[in-house]
């Protein structure tokens, strides 16, 4: 859910605080576990944090904060065991924490121990207003109080910045229970606008119409809400609902989902608003209440991956079932972790049997030709993108990328006779695409070919994106092809500036600094160029040939014609 989370913002940042603040153990013999166990914490590396920590608290086994940092590790790395033995050991010494609290009340709930869970509210465990309040309503209505799980909830709605959780949690305890009308009633209400406005709400509002058995209310929510495209799980439900079929409750059929959905619902709204980790702690308790609930899981993959944890990525993917709609984004996801994870051959594979299994997905077919070009099997890129364009069908404006790609695998695999109008059908579908002009345009460039429409694409990217070194290096590279050597000078100057490593731009540099007179400039340039080499498409002994004998010497060896800038207006 995307609601304001401002009553609970200081908590988190307390508890960010205390681990960047927290001082270090005074046993020598903990020390290096340690400092280990922090230098893996700060790179959200929770595998050896975890172990680091572990180590630590052998020697420090009372050491509060030892024990919170070993708490967080284990949540990250998706231990809950360990995770639930640390959060008891913390209680039982008296610790207060708030992510022991939130751990426990996640294994009384996952016991279904709801009882439990309330004495430990009452006992003062705090989870934070909202988990508390919520958790209370559930465990309630777990134990069958539907009243007072109702008050509950009401107490909740009452709190400032906290009503849209209560509402939402409220139409699910009613969904829960049956009473479809009433949890129609808040959806259907003004106030429950914001709860349709979230993926899981107008879910849930559409199964529970469903469940009325007002199909064509639900199919014209769908419609109004997201249009003609809508993802997998959308669509398997619009497919359902037109064939008259009864959609399931699905989003909390039990208390103990429902309090899964709570630690989705504070996971959903912390994003952007504190430290990432604590975002990932509630996917992972929401996971752990709820094995199946797919959208707890793609979303801690999604954190996992940004904190370039890809093996813990690629496991969370894995765990998509394959029957859920969700399944091929999921795979796609577990390609691209392991891509970044170095291991681009298991990610084509992954792709190659997604593609077995599901030929009809364009999506997959497309991520397997990104895959391929990017390992730069252009060949079969191509043909990978040949069955994706097949699929999508008639060309619409979107599908630029898919024939700009697949005329980059052309190009690459020397078919420029499939390239070129490859690339001016993406242009076709949108005409003002900056990285297909640019393209397009140093192609020609590099051909010498088409020069003065080159130019016109280039300027037309530099115009989208005046800040992009690549593009810039392209207008100075047309602009020296067309023997208009000063002007060249400007740009390429600029495209250092922007690319003050990039060898190929660097060598560009030296080549134009040679045509206008300034040799041994041009020699400073093709010294750095190799300096940070090797780079795509920069021959490195031809760099160095240039300075051995010359960029002039080296264009005759070539049989190119001589440098010969352009005649200027009164033909000079």
């Amino acid at each position: 859910m995307v609601f304001s989370l401002r009553p609970l913002r200081p908590l988190y940042l307390l508890l960010a605080a205390i681990g960047l603040q927290a001082p270090a153990p005074a046993q020598a013999d903990v020390a290096g576990p340690y400092l280990a166990a922090r230098i893996a914490g700060a790179q959200s590396d929770y595998r050896n944090a975890a172990a680091y920590y572990a180590r630590a608290l052998l020697a420090d086994p009372a050491n509060p904060f030892l024990q919170e940092s070993a708490l967080i590790s284990y949540l990250g790395l998706g231990d809950f065991d360990r995770a639930k033995v640390v959060a008891g050991t913390m209680a039982s010494a008296g610790n207060e924490s708030q992510i022991a609290a939130l751990t426990l009340l996640a294994a009384d709930a996952q016991a279904g121990d709801f009882a439990g869970g309330l004495a430990r509210i009452d006992a003062g465990a705090e989870a934070g207003v909202l988990v508390t309040g919520l958790f209370r309503a559930w465990a309630l209505a777990g134990q069958g109080d539907m009243s007072q799980a109702m008050r509950a909830f009401d107490t909740v709605i009452s709190e400032s910045g906290l009503g849209a959780f209560g509402l939402y949690h409220k139409a699910l305890a009613l969904a829960m229970v049956g009473d479809y009308e009433g949890a129609d009633a808040i959806f259907a209400d003004k106030s429950g606008a914001p709860l349709r406005a979230t993926r899981r709400g107008l879910l849930a509002h559409v199964q529970i119409l469903s469940q009325l058995e007002r199909p064509a209310d639900a199919l014209a929510l769908l419609d109004q809400a997201l249009g003609p495209d809508v993802d997998p799980e959308f669509a398997q439900a619009r497919a359902a609902l037109q064939t008259g079929a009864l959609l399931p409750f699905t989003i909390a059929p039990s208390a103990r989902d429902g309090i899964a959905e709570v630690y989705l619902s504070v996971a959903s709204a912390l994003q952007g608003d504190t430290p990432e980790v604590f975002t990932l702690l509630h996917a992972r308790l929401a996971e752990y209440l709820r094995p199946d609930l797919v959208d707890a899981i793609l979303l801690g993959a999604a954190i996992l991956e940004q904190q370039e944890q890809h093996d813990l990525a690629t496991e969370s993917y894995a765990r998509v079932p394959q029957d859920h709609p969700s399944f091929p984004a999921a795979e796609i996801g577990r390609a691209d972790a392991l891509v970044a994870a170095d291991r681009p051959d298991a990610a084509i594979e992954v792709l190659r049997q997604l593609t077995r299994t599901r030929p009809d997905l364009a999506g997959g077919w497309i991520s397997l030709g990104d895959t391929l070009r990017r390992q730069e099997s252009y060949s079969d890129a191509a043909t990978a993108y040949d069955k994706a364009i097949d699929l999508l069908g008639e060309p619409r404006p979107a599908h630029w990328f898919v024939w700009y790609a697949r005329a980059i695998a052309h190009e690459r695999s020397g078919a420029w006779d499939k390239a070129e109008p490859g690339f001016r059908k993406a242009l076709d579908l949108s005409p003002d695409q900056p990285a297909v002009l640019n393209y397009l345009g140093y192609s020609y460039v590099e051909k010498k070919q088409n020069l003065d429409e080159a130019l016109s694409m280039i300027e037309r990217a530099v115009a989208a994106r005046p800040e992009d070194g690549y593009i810039i290096d392209s207008l100075g590279w047309v602009l020296y092809r067309l023997g208009r050597y000063d002007e060249a000078v400007v740009q390429m100057e600029r495209a250092v500036e922007l690319m003050a490593v990039d060898p190929l731009v660097n060598d560009h540099l030296g080549d134009v600094y040679w045509a206008v007179g300034r040799q041994r400039e041009a020699e400073f340039q093709w010294k750095r160029a190799i300096s940070f080499g090797p780079g795509e498409d920069l021959d490195m002994d031809r760099v160095r040939r240039k300075l051995e004998v010359g960029l002039d010497q080296v264009l005759r060896e070539e049989g190119a014609e001589p440098l010969k800038p352009a005649l200027s207006a009164n033909g000079n």
